[in-house]
C-alpha cells in the first residue's frame, strides 16, 4: 500500500471513523488495511515524518497504529511528536511491534500509547483492540462534551446570577435615590470613585487582606447601596431645601444604621428560611452582603472617631467604608444641592487634603491625590443635569 492513501469501505453503513496506519513495512500496511478497510476509513504512512503530517490533516484520525521500529524516527519519537502537538495529543496509539521485552511496552505507555498489536498479526485480536480503544475514544469524546456543555451552562448561569444580583443591588439603590431626587448620578460617581481608590491601594500592606481576591469586586459592587437607609428619612427631613436643625440632622444620621438594620436582617431572614446545607454555605454566599452592611453602617465614620454612627476611630473603620467616605464627600462638595452650589475641583481637593488625618484615612487621601485627575473625569462624565431657571 503506497505511503499517504486513503480505502474507504464501499459498505453505505461503514462507519465515519478513521485509522491512520504507520509502518514502513508495505506488507504490513497492506496486511492491516485489507483487515481493516471493511469496517473503518484508512489512512497510511510509510515514515514517522509522514505520519505526524497525515494526523495532523483532515480526516483527523480517531487512532493510530503506529510501529515501533521505523528509520530515522521511530514510534516512540513519532508519539512524543503527537503528545506535544494539541490537535494530536489525544488521539489514542496503539504500537505495532514484534518485540516482547517488558521495558519496551512499559516505555510506550509511559509515553502515552494505549495498547500494543504484535507481529504477526491475529485478526481477530486486532479487530479487538481497534474496536475497544475506539469505543473508549468515543466514551471520552461523549464526557468531554459534555463537560463543555456543564462549563458552558455552569458560566452562563453564573453570568446570569450575577447579572441578577447587579440588577438587585441597582434596584434598591435606585429606590433610595428616588427618595432623595438631589443626589442625580451620585450612586454611579462614588462607585467608579471607589474603584478608583480600591485599585490604587489594592497592593497597599494595610489595604492588601480587606481588598484580597474578590473583595475589591465585593466592595465596588456594594458601594451604590451606602445610602439605602434614606428610605428610612422621613421626608420633611429627607428633601428639605436648606440646613437641618441639630434635631433633625440627629434623624439623618440615623440613615447609616437602618441600612446596615435592612441588610442584617435580610440576611437573618435567609438563613432562617435555608436548609443546613444552604446554611453551611452562607459565609460565602453572604460575604458580599456583610461588606455592604459594613459601607451602609460605617461610612460617615472619620479618621479620628468623630464621625457615627458609632464614633470608630483609625483601622477601626472597615477599609470599604474608609473608601467609601471620601468617594461620598467628594462627589457631594462637587455636585449642586439645593441648599449649595457645587465647589470647583481644585478647591474640594483642598477640602480633602486638609481632611487627611482627621476626617480622611491618610492613606485614602494620598490615593486619591494620586488619581484626583480621574476622579474629575468622572465627575464630568456623570455630571447632574444642570436646572433649568424658572
Amino acid at each position: 500500500m503506497p505511503a499517504s492513501v486513503s480505502h474507504t469501505s464501499h459498505s453505505a453503513n461503514a462507519p465515519a471513523q478513521t485509522i491512520l496506519i504507520v509502518d514502513d513495512t508495505p506488507q504490513n500496511l497492506t496486511v492491516l488495511g485489507e483487515l481493516l478497510k471493511p469496517h473503518y476509513r484508512i489512512r497510511a504512512a510509510n515514515s514517522g515524518e509522514r505520519a505526524l503530517r497525515v494526523a495532523g490533516s483532515d480526516p483527523r484520525p480517531d487512532i493510530i497504529l503506529l510501529d515501533v521500529m521505523m528509520p530515522e524516527m521511530d514510534g516512540h519519537q513519532v508519539l512524543r511528536h503527537l503528545r506535544e502537538d494539541p490537535n494530536t495529543r489525544q488521539i489514542p496509539v496503539i504500537f505495532i511491534t514484534a518485540m516482547t521485552a517488558t521495558e519496551d511496552e512499559q516505555l510506550g505507555l509511559e509515553l502515552g500509547a494505549v495498547d500494543y498489536i504484535t507481529k504477526p498479526f491475529n485478526p481477530a485480536i486486532v479487530l479487538a483492540r481497534v474496536r475497544t480503544q475506539l469505543e473508549l475514544k468515543q466514551a471520552r469524546d461523549r464526557l468531554a462534551d459534555e463537560n463543555d456543555w456543564l462549563e458552558r451552562e455552569v458560566a452562563r448561569r453564573m453570568h446570569e446570577n450575577i447579572l441578577i444580583q447587579d440588577l438587585n443591588v441597582r434596584a434598591l439603590a435606585c429606590l433610595a435615590e428616588a427618595r432623595d431626587n438631589e443626589t442625580g448620578h451620585h450612586i454611579v460617581r462614588t462607585q467608579f470613585y471607589v474603584e478608583l481608590l480600591a485599585r490604587h491601594l489594592v497592593n497597599n500592606e494595610r489595604f492588601k487582606e480587606a481588598l484580597a481576591g474578590n473583595r475589591l469586586a465585593m466592595v465596588v459592587k456594594a458601594a451604590p447601596l451606602h445610602d439605602i437607609g434614606k428610605v428610612g428619612i422621613p421626608d420633611a427631613i429627607l428633601l428639605k431645601p436648606g440646613k437641618l436643625t441639630a434635631e433633625e440632622f440627629e434623624i439623618m444620621k440615623t440613615h447609616a444604621e437602618i441600612g446596615a438594620h435592612a441588610i442584617s436582617k435580610a440576611m437573618d431572614q435567609a438563613l432562617a428560611g435555608a436548609d443546613d446545607n444552604a446554611a453551611e454555605q452562607a459565609a460565602g454566599a453572604f460575604a458580599f452582603m456583610q461588606v455592604a452592611n459594613e459601607i451602609s453602617l460605617c461610612h460617615h465614620e472619620k479618621w479620628d472617631g468623630k464621625g457615627y454612627p458609632q464614633g470608630l476611630a483609625g483601622d477601626a473603620i472597615p477599609a470599604s467604608a474608609r473608601l467609601m467616605a471620601l468617594a461620598d464627600v467628594f462627589d457631594a462638595l462637587t455636585c449642586r444641592r439645593v441648599y449649595k452650589a457645587p465647589i470647583p475641583l481644585d478647591k474640594a481637593t483642598q477640602i480633602i487634603k486638609e481632611g487627611s488625618g482627621t476626617h480622611f484615612d491618610p492613606e485614602v487621601v494620598a490615593a486619591f491625590l494620586a488619581c484626583h485627575q480621574r476622579f474629575a473625569e468622572i465627575a464630568e462624565r456623570f455630571a447632574d443635569p444642570v436646572p433649568e431657571t424658572p
